[in-house]
């Protein structure tokens, strides 16, 4: 009797996995059709190789083939780390205690996340699987960044694009080749495979037929109810940008407003995630009153806008309006990433030509020298700039383009994680507000792309004294007063050397320069209650780099924004009653806004 009740419960299970594994089989079909029609849609692709990597390759198989020497002494180094691999496996396959679980070998990267599955280290196959992948992938980028000589740019590049193909060879992307997945589907029956392909049939719909992979939950969140919630309103606006004057929370104020200039890269509110961790928030507690712009997302419309219409009609008219809100004669100015840019060249052109609008100002990892500019700077060459311009067709650049090469700079964490866990395990993502804001793109106006890519990325005119703005060549040199520059150590995006030779080659203006703990959100938003991370500062600013400069810092734990709001006061004027928002200039309507609400997936 209980073999027959053994036989008729796995027969019940045999149905619940054939039905899900049909399931299955019919979803995958669907995906391939979403995904194909996406492609035709899109038409036959304008270029073979878009990124122009081969002539990267082809100089780096050159520069391979003249150093056959180094290239052989690397290549048995591996084959016999890989033979201390094989006979380690084959001893813990056999149960020897002599075996080792993980060998000190040459140019072993360290497990990902992915790999914490205890099957990747008990078990002997997906150990050595893994081990194997560990050790081959970090040999192949150890001999791609060291063999021969080649141009440090295109060294660069062929290094990166060799982590992109390493990082998708992580046998974890493979169903399998992946224990956990394969875990999880015996125990589901394979409804996490059902979870996961529905997810990423609605996924291509969202991004209409290209794969928008959900990093969040994207419903957990929404734009003015629980994120970007700092009280306040919209007292101004154009087709540029919309201003944000944020209600007063003390009774008094300094009567110096404080501007902010956001990246138009991505949305303002990283600054006002939420109130635990708003820097907006914290700025009105301590007694400023602070100014927020939030720039349109682009679309037709705005195709014709050029670099001086975002120095003059964006940043130099919210610089009128919140002077005429609040009947100053000048402001604290503070900016973030690109926008910080876009400061630097406005800053320059007010020192050149004696304009004294901005008292202070702030740059939060900004960049303005781009001789070496990060990883970036591998998207960008003369031929991407053309490919660039023919994406650019109907006057903008496509929220998505940009996603997806932040994406790339941290593909193990932002695309093939997701890929594992959202799509073959079925689980939903963690809500989390940060990555909310991270996929809520935005476009950018051709011109002004084309510009900045050109006239920084490629060219480094503001650097090199060849920029010019409204006919007046200007440099860094030009800028003037005192200045706040704030870099991250662990940033990808606008690496703190970069930001740093920067700053230096601000000779008229009095620097202060500091440098936070982690990268380029958690770096800058990082409120004091946290007491997270660390910050270094050192007032010799005579270093020639970042490497000598830290050399005689402080480091101090917890957040910059104390010290920052102790510069920032010196500078900020007496204490005069709270302003309300718009009582000058009037209201348009509440913060945040409408032009923060415009979302784009891709276009």
């Amino acid at each position: 009797m209980s073999d027959d009740k053994g036989q008729g419960t796995l027969s019940e299970q045999g149905k619940e996995i054939a039905h899900n594994m049909a399931e299955v089989f019919d979803i995958s079909g669907q995906i391939w059709q979403r995904f194909l029609a996406g492609q035709m849609q899109e038409g036959a692709p304008k270029r073979a190789d878009p990124l122009n990597t081969w002539p990267t390759f082809a100089e780096l198989y050159r520069t391979m083939w003249d150093n056959p020497q180094q290239v052989a002494d690397k290549t048995i180094e591996y084959w016999a780390a890989q033979q201390t691999l094989w006979q380690n496996a084959m001893l813990k396959w056999m149960g020897s205690k002599d075996a080792v679980d993980t060998p000190d070998l040459p140019h072993m990267l360290k497990p990902d996340r992915r790999f914490a599955h205890k099957e990747w280290s008990e078990n002997a196959l997906f150990d050595y699987l893994k081990q194997s992948y560990l050790l081959t992938s970090g040999w192949i980028q150890d001999t791609v960044g060291s063999v021969g000589e080649m141009d440090p740019k295109e060294r660069r590049k062929a290094a990166f694009y060799t982590r992109q193909f390493v990082e998708a060879m992580n046998p974890a992307n493979f169903f399998a080749l992946n224990p956990e997945v394969l875990e999880a589907t015996a125990n589901e029956k394979g409804e996490n495979l059902v979870r996961g392909l529905k997810m990423m049939l609605a996924d291509l719909d969202r991004g209409k037929g290209k794969l928008l992979i959900r990093q969040t939950d994207m419903d957990a969140f929404e734009v003015g109810r629980n994120t970007a919630v700092s009280p306040g309103k919209v007292i101004w606006q154009n087709n540029i940008f919309q201003l944000i004057q944020y209600a007063p929370v003390t009774e008094t104020v300094y009567t110096k407003p404080l501007l902010i200039l956001p990246p138009w890269i991505n949305k303002y509110y990283v600054l006002d995630l939420n109130p635990k961790k708003s820097m907006v928030k914290w700025l009105t507690e301590q007694g400023y009153t602070v100014f927020m712009v939030s720039w349109v997302n682009p679309d037709e419309r705005h195709g014709q806008l050029t670099w001086e219409d975002y120095i003059f009609e964006g940043a130099g008219t919210a610089i009128d309006k919140v002077l005429e809100e609040t009947g100053q004669k000048s402001l604290n100015l503070v900016s973030y990433c690109i926008g910080g840019t876009l400061a630097g060249t406005l800053l320059a052109w007010m020192g050149k030509t004696g304009d004294k609008r901005v008292a202070s100002s702030t740059f939060f990892t900004a960049q303005h020298d781009f001789e070496d500019a990060g990883e970036l700077q591998i998207f960008v060459d003369e031929h991407i700039l053309e490919v660039v311009g023919e994406e650019m067709e109907k006057g903008f650049m496509p929220a998505g383009k940009m996603a997806d090469a932040f994406n790339m700079l941290r593909a193990n964490d932002l695309i093939w994680g997701y890929m594992v866990s959202n799509y073959m395990l079925g689980k939903d993502p963690f809500p989390f507000d940060l990555l909310y804001w991270n996929a809520d793109s935005t476009a950018m106006p051709a011109r002004v792309h084309r510009f900045y890519l050109n006239e920084f990325y490629i060219r480094n005119a503001f650097a090199k004294g060849e920029l010019t703005v409204r006919g007046e060549p200007v440099t860094l040199a030009d800028i003037r007063g005192p200045v706040y520059h704030v870099a991250t150590r662990e940033d990808h995006i606008a690496p703190a050397a970069s930001v740093y030779r920067g700053a230096k080659e601000m000779k008229k203006a009095k620097v202060r320069f500091v440098l936070s703990g982690s990268g380029h959100i958690a770096g800058v938003v990082n409120p004091p209650a946290l007491q997270k991370y660390q910050f270094w500062t050192n007032d010799d600013m005579s270093n020639p780099t970042l490497e000598d400069w830290m050399k005689g810092a402080t480091e101090t734990p917890g957040s910059w924004w104390v010290d920052w709001d102790a510069w920032l006061k010196a500078r900020s004027g007496r204490r005069i009653p709270a302003r309300e928002p718009g009582a000058v200039l009037g209201v348009v309507e509440d913060a945040p806004g409408s032009y923060v609400r415009v979302r784009f997936d891709r276009e």
